[in-house]
């Protein structure tokens, strides 16, 4: 059997299904056909962005592509946003209310794969979809050019904007861009992404703050003199002993992770430098603040034991995700007005062959619509930059099924499912749940109204402040 994207009517099988019969609102239905004559540009443009894998900060390819699409749709385009050559925004129309919507582009190193149900890398060691980012990007951009359409007909009053957000696997780009206010007068925003289920989104994120713990001691021979030596790797050790002995002492909400960078270059040398990079997450932000400062203890007490130097250099931080009900119940409802995705029988073929051959249970592929969740206090594993800007803006999150059902995430399968139909079709589903779900936000300032109350509840009295260190982006020189 030969798994191949061949026919472009086999995504809208699903759609027209489930749409047969009901009865939608004419903007909503403008939205759904703007989608389906879109349909093969989008497609190309996600393929093209899966088949660039671009890692963060390097997205140059495919940041073009992007853009380069809006501005033929007839949006103002804006690159270079806060510094970063591969950041953009896209707006049309004029004044209130400014609804914005993200797009994320970057790729994972490693994960190479080619759209077939085995593992055979696309490029040795090159990078890989591993999150869907080819999708995700090309269907926020695909709804705002179908909310543009009906700005331009006068159908709609206000502002879209999307927004081309690099790096959101490594560097947190959106911080970088939240911190020069490019989200400060937004009414509300959203954001999807690649999943193996369909659903509105009801649950936070982890906030995070990755630190390098360096510590400076004083080298020598470790065999004739090493009573003149300080060691920065004893003192690394230390604190990496101590920060273990501590996961007993905090929340169970809480994770800790790290890797040495610097130990040393050879052993008969006392090593004068050490470092140890180190994540901690938190199902809050205060909670992560809280344990940030317990570590730098560890380190000064582990300096202290070996009469070394330590500096502590934040990299990024990222706040958790804040769920707006509200807006998720308006979501869900134009999700079931989009209907579910509907397989053919050589896309499940292909869904259950990939989980197989990477050695998972073979669950199928599932592109129900779910109900809403009840939101957990303690949020699943995984941070996302969305987080601060949901702290500065109300935020809508989608995720929609592009890989089969519990497939594993940041691996080969989500890369190669990402490249075919079922990828494509998730991403359709994805913008016209997306689209449908602005015409809302632009025709009724109550709800709007209604959303940022809750935002402003749910924030209380926090000031979010960007977690990255003094300075410009860390854009490569040399792409």
């Amino acid at each position: 059997m030969k798994y191949t994207v061949t026919l472009l009517l086999l995504l809208t099988i699903g759609f027209s299904q489930a749409q047969e019969n009901k009865s939608i609102p004419a903007n909503k239905q403008t939205v759904l056909n703007s989608i389906a004559q879109q349909e093969k540009d989008l497609i190309s443009i996600s393929d093209k962005v899966w088949a660039a894998a671009e890692i963060a900060m390097k997205e140059n390819q495919s940041a073009k592509v992007l853009s380069d699409y809006a501005e033929q749709k007839g949006f103002k385009v804006t690159r270079n946003v806060a510094e970063i050559p591969t950041a953009f925004i896209a707006e049309y129309g004029s004044g209130k209310p400014i609804i914005g919507i993200l797009g994320e582009f970057d790729a994972l190193p490693g994960l190479s794969q080619k759209a077939i149900p085995y593992k055979e890398a696309l490029k040795a060691d090159a990078a890989g979809h591993g999150c869907g980012h080819n999708m995700f990007g090309t269907a926020s951009l695909g709804a705002a050019v179908a909310i543009k359409d009906l700005i331009a007909a006068g159908k709609l009053k206000g502002t879209v904007r999307f927004y081309g957000t690099p790096a959101e696997e490594d560097l947190a780009g959106k911080v970088y861009m939240a911190r020069a206010g490019v989200f400060n007068d937004l009414d509300v925003c959203l954001d999807w992404h690649p999943d193996y289920e369909n659903k509105a989104n009801m649950q936070s994120s982890q906030a995070i703050v990755s630190y390098t713990v360096l510590f400076k001691g004083k080298s020598a021979h470790a065999a004739a003199d090493p009573w003149n030596g300080k060691s920065a790797l004893d003192a690394a050790e230390l604190f990496n002993i101590g920060m273990n002995f501590m996961r007993e002492h905090v929340k169970p909400s809480v994770r800790i992770h790290y890797v040495y960078k610097q130990a040393g270059n050879v052993p008969n040398v006392i090593p004068d430098v050490a470092s140890v990079w180190l994540w901690i997450r938190d199902s809050k932000r205060s909670g992560v603040a809280e344990v940030e400062e317990r570590m730098k203890e560890v380190a000064k007490g582990a300096a202290q034991m070996t009469r070394t130097q330590v500096e502590f250099q934040m990299e990024n931080g990222l706040y958790e995700l804040l769920v707006n009900e509200t807006g998720a119940k308006t979501l869900h409802k134009n999700m079931q007005l989009v209907g579910p995705i509907v397989y053919t029988e050589q896309e499940k073929a292909f869904a259950d062959k990939i989980m197989k051959e990477y050695g998972n249970e073979v669950l199928g592929i599932d592109g129900s619509v779910k109900p809403l969740e009840t939101k957990r206090e303690d949020p699943p594993g995984g941070s996302t930059d969305v987080g601060d800007v949901s702290y500065i803006v109300p935020e809508i999150t989608l995720n929609a099924t592009t890989a089969p059902y519990k497939s594993p995430w940041h691996s080969w399968v989500v890369v190669a499912c990402g490249g075919m139909s079922i990828g494509h079709k998730g991403m359709l589903f994805a913008a016209k749940s997306l689209g449908t779900t602005m015409v809302d936000l632009f025709e009724n300032e109550s709800l709007r109204k209604e959303i940022r109350a809750e935002f402003e509840k749910k924030k209380g009295n926090e000031v979010w402040k960007a977690m990255l260190p003094d300075g410009p982006p860390p854009v490569p020189k040399i792409n």
